[in-house]
C-alpha cells in the first residue's frame, strides 16, 4: 500500500469509527512497549496487582502485541465517553460511573468487530482482532501512544476533550496507517487526584496499589475487605470514582450521547433498604449486561454490608 493510500485508509477508519459512535480513535504502529515493560515489571514485583495474579501472566504477549495477533502491524485505539448526564444522589449506595449503564466490554467489542467488517470490505486483505480490557493488552499505554491523551497521576488516561471518564478499546489490525504522536501531559503541579483517595491508593505519581484501592477491594477481591479499608470504604457498593471527581477536567466534558451506557433506574433510584432485599433473580434481572455482575450477588451484599455498617456507624 503507498503513502496515498495509507492515508486513506486511515481517514476513512476515522470517518467508520464515528459512525459507530466512538468519541475518538487514533492509530499507533505495533511494536515493544519498552519503557511501559520497566514500569509494569517494577509494579508487579512491588505486589501492587494485588490478588489479581492474571495480571503476571502472559507478559511477554502484554507488552508486544506481535506476539499476541501474528502479522499485527498497526494498533488502532478507540475512545467511548461514560460520562454520565444523571447522577446518583450523593446519600445512595455508591456505584462507579462506569457501570451505570450496560457492560462495556460488550457494548466496545461488538462495535471494533463491526469497525473490522467494514474495514475488511474496503481493503479485503485487511485481517484482525478486537480487545476490550479482557486479554494481555495495555490499552492506555496504546491511547497514549496514538496521542489519544496522556497517563494522569492516577494512572488513567487523560483526553482534553473527554477527560479521563472513558473505555479504551484497541484492534489490532494487520495493515499500516498514518501513526500518530504523544501529546504532552497537562496535568502540570496538579494533585487533586492523589489528595483525593480516600485510601491512600495512588502511592506515587502513575502508581496505584491495588491493596489499598476501593475499587479492587469491592469489584475484584473475592474475600474479606480488610478492616482499615472497610470504614474508608464509605457508602461505595462497587468501585469508587473519588480520583475521577476530583479531576479538573472532567468537570469540563460533556456528557455522553451513547444510549448502551443509559445509567440503569435501579442504580439512580435504590436506597440501601431496597438493595439489602434485592434476591438472586432480581439483582440478575437489574444487571443483565452489566458490569455490576463480576461482583456477584454474594460480592455485592457483602459490600453493602460494610457501607450499612459505615451509614450506621456515622449515625452513633
Amino acid at each position: 500500500m503507498d503513502a496515498l493510500a495509507q492515508t486513506s485508509l486511515s481517514q476513512t477508519i476515522r470517518t467508520l469509527a464515528a459512525s459507530l459512535g466512538f468519541d475518538a480513535v487514533g492509530f499507533v504502529r505495533a511494536t515493544r512497549l519498552d519503557g511501559e515493560a520497566t514500569h509494569l515489571r517494577a509494579w508487579l514485583d512491588a505486589g501492587h496487582h494485588a490478588g489479581m495474579a492474571w495480571m503476571e501472566g502472559h507478559f511477554d504477549k502484554r507488552v508486544d502485541p506481535t506476539l499476541l495477533v501474528e502479522g499485527a502491524k498497526s494498533v488502532v485505539v478507540v475512545l467511548l465517553s461514560y460520562k454520565p448526564a444523571e447522577v446518583q444522589p450523593a446519600d445512595a449506595p455508591q456505584f462507579a460511573k462506569y457501570a451505570y449503564g450496560d457492560d462495556y466490554h460488550e457494548v466496545i467489542k461488538a462495535k471494533l468487530w463491526e469497525l473490522l467488517a467494514q474495514i475488511k470490505e474496503i481493503e479485503p486483505e485487511a485481517d484482525g482482532r478486537p480487545f476490550v480490557d479482557s486479554a494481555p493488552v495495555l490499552e492506555r499505554a496504546w491511547a497514549e501512544r496514538a496521542g489519544l491523551g496522556w497517563i494522569g497521576k492516577n494512572s488513567l488516561l487523560l483526553n482534553r476533550q473527554l477527560g479521563s471518564l472513558t473505555f479504551i478499546g484497541t484492534l489490532m489490525l494487520n495493515l499500516e496507517l498514518d501513526y500518530g504522536t504523544p501529546v504532552r501531559p497537562s496535568c502540570g503541579t496538579c494533585t487533586r487526584c492523589i489528595d483525593a483517595c480516600p485510601t491512600g491508593a495512588i502511592v506515587a505519581p502513575k502508581v496505584v496499589d491495588a491493596r489499598r484501592c476501593i475499587s479492587y477491594q469491592t469489584i475484584e477481591n473475592r474475600g474479606e475487605i480488610p478492616a482499615d479499608i472497610q470504614r474508608l470504604v464509605g457508602n461505595r457498593v462497587f468501585g469508587c470514582d473519588a480520583c475521577l471527581d476530583a479531576c479538573p477536567w472532567n468537570a469540563k466534558v460533556i456528557p455522553n450521547n451513547h444510549p448502551e451506557l443509559a445509567p440503569r433506574k435501579a442504580i439512580l433510584t435504590y436506597t440501601a433498604a431496597q438493595w439489602q432485599a434485592v434476591d438472586e433473580a432480581q439483582f440478575a434481572a437489574i444487571f443483565r449486561r452489566s458490569a455490576v455482575k463480576r461482583a456477584k450477588l454474594s460480592g455485592f451484599r457483602r459490600n453493602l454490608e460494610v457501607v450499612v455498617g459505615n451509614e450506621e456507624g456515622n449515625d452513633s
